[in-house]
């Protein structure tokens, strides 16, 4: 008997073992691929409230307010959002400036990807948590285009392009409201095609200044954003082409 319930407890701790050292693998690959950030920090789900639960009120509500949105969007309001499945900082030319064009600034390209990779690490590791179901999973009527697989809750659209516009918007003060407009309009785009509720797309807009602020405290960050300022300086002094 004795034998019998070592040899299961035995099983169990050899079990246990194998869990944790995969967890720590995991958790190492996540965090020697931060460029920036420390391992954990900031931790989405520390930081943010859960969202609605399920079948209560405010879900109710949230869901409600999804479907206004998405039926009252217009052709163009669509179009430009499925054009923003992918973005980077270059999207953000238009408000910005015309000088921003990834063809002419390769430190800011190399720099802009590796905070978006950093913003998009934390905003997974969010969602993987919350595990909550995107609207048109939950509300099939709501489903169009090409259907994401991930969860919803924080947005990585809202989390990714507002990081961006928080650091582009310190490197260009005179056109900081501007950017941040410009990001607060990819977040809102993923509620009119149903991709997200509304508060997924604040909990992110909440998420993206905790990441920046954990940018600056990094040496490697401050470093690579005073080369990509000169380097944007730059830019902004070179002539351009008239027509």
């Amino acid at each position: 008997m004795k034998s019998s319930i070592k040899a299961v407890l035995f099983t169990r701790a050899a079990v246990l073992a194998v869990f944790f050292a995969a967890a720590c693998a995991g958790a190492f690959a996540k965090d020697s691929a931060l460029y920036f950030l420390a391992g954990g920090q900031p931790d989405a789900t520390a930081l943010l409230a859960p969202p609605p639960l399920p079948d209560s009120p405010e879900q109710a509500a949230d869901m409600e307010e999804v479907r206004a949105v998405y039926h009252a969007a217009g052709s163009n309001d669509m179009a430009e959002a499925y054009s923003e499945k992918k973005f980077s900082v270059f999207s953000f030319a238009p408000a910005a400036g015309a000088f921003l064009l990834a063809t002419n600034l390769p430190k800011t390209a190399a720099f802009f990807e590796k905070v978006q990779s950093d913003a998009a690490a934390v905003t997974d590791l969010g969602k993987d948590f919350y595990r909550r179901p995107r609207p048109f999973t939950t509300d099939p009527g709501l489903a169009n285009g090409k259907l994401e697989k991930s969860f919803s809750y924080p947005s990585g659209h809202s989390t990714e392009s507002m990081v961006l516009a928080l650091v582009l918007a310190d490197l260009l003060p005179e056109r900081r409201d501007a950017i941040i407009a410009h990001a607060r309009q990819i977040g809102w785009h993923r509620v009119q095609i149903a991709r997200h509720y509304p508060t997924d797309i604040y909990a992110g807009r909440v998420l993206a200044r905790a990441i920046v602020k954990q940018f600056k405290q990094s040496n490697a960050f401050q470093k690579e954003f005073a080369e990509v300022q000169a380097e944007l300086t730059a830019a902004q002094k070179q002539p351009r082409n008239a027509g």
